[in-house]
């Protein structure tokens, strides 16, 4: 048994191995008489999977094989690539495949104990679609009192500054006092240079805050003409201190002016306030492997 185990993995030499390969070493002569059958295609279906492929056989009735070389050629390297599979398996997963290289073919082998070899059968098959990673990277922008603005300051408290001083004791806080304002009701940003990605991220006021329910995010390239490039109406903190960031937004256009909008409050009331705000500008880098 040892003399034909050593044979068997000096043939093998550098194939790559399946998952469920562990009983190759067990292989014993099964009393086959001549080349053992490879699969027929009709009994190979496959799975198109992200950036994979996993292929499906339906085993024979009667085994001729104790096991099976699968190849194909990695149209990214141009090399062959052969994994073994024991008889006892069924499906075999080809990880790292690309959409974009259209049908890969595979090429089934059967070996019997004896080593012979059984008649070649191709088979096509295509991978899903690779899927693609994305890094964010934030840079925050440092801003000053005098490019911030809002619509409804409340008088007796909570001046704008306060949201970006870095003291998360201190609070901005919308008009409260007579005569309320209804909502929305905006804090906005005038920049001193041309934006386009960015991500935002803001602090509840600690103890009695009243955070926004739901905003949108507004952009301008001239102050006067706004879009919405985003809208935000679930999932917000509620808590004393609680913090919020965004995902990156990705505006169409690039911008000069900025409005956070508060279009609802926890408690239904017409003001809120904020303990800090940041903007960021975020580079998106996107690898696609499918590109």
């Amino acid at each position: 048994m040892k003399a034909i185990k050593y044979m068997i993995l000096a043939f093998m030499g550098a194939a790559v191995f399946a998952a469920c390969d562990d009983k190759i070493d067990n292989i014993e002569p099964a009393g086959y008489t001549g080349a053992p059958q490879t699969l027929d295609a009709s009994a190979v279906t496959y799975d198109s999977l992200p950036g994979s492929i996993k292929l499906k056989w339906q085993k024979p009735a009667n085994e001729t094989y104790e096991y099976m070389k699968i190849s194909y050629v990695n149209p990214a390297t141009n090399e062959t690539v052969t994994d073994v599979v024991s008889k006892y398996c069924d499906s075999l997963v080809i990880n790292n495949t690309l959409r974009k290289y259209g049908d890969y073919t595979f090429t089934f082998q059967a070996y019997n104990a004896q080593n012979e070899k059984g008649a070649a059968t191709v088979v096509k098959a295509m991978s899903g679609r690779a899927v693609a990673t994305v890094i964010i990277n934030k840079t925050k922008v440092t801003l000053t009192a005098d490019q911030l603005s809002t619509d409804d300051q409340e008088p007796s408290e909570g001046p704008l500054k306060n949201i970006i001083d870095g003291d998360a004791n201190t609070f901005f806080h919308s008009r409260w006092s007579s005569p309320q304002k209804n909502l929305p009701q905006y804090i906005q940003i005038d920049f001193k240079e041309s934006h386009k990605n960015f991500a935002i991220w803001y602090k509840n006021r600690n103890g009695s805050q009243v955070g926004p329910q739901a905003f949108e995010l507004q952009t301008s390239a001239d102050g006067t003409n706004w879009e919405t490039v985003a809208t935000m109406d679930s999932n917000l903190p509620s808590d004393s201190k609680a913090e919020y960031t965004s995902d990156a937004i990705r505006p169409a256009n690039s911008f000069t002016h900025f409005r956070f909008v508060v279009t609802k409050t926890y408690g239904n009331v017409k003001y809120f306030n904020m303990a800090e705000f940041a903007f960021y500008d975020a580079e998106i880098i996107v690898n696609d492997p499918e590109k």
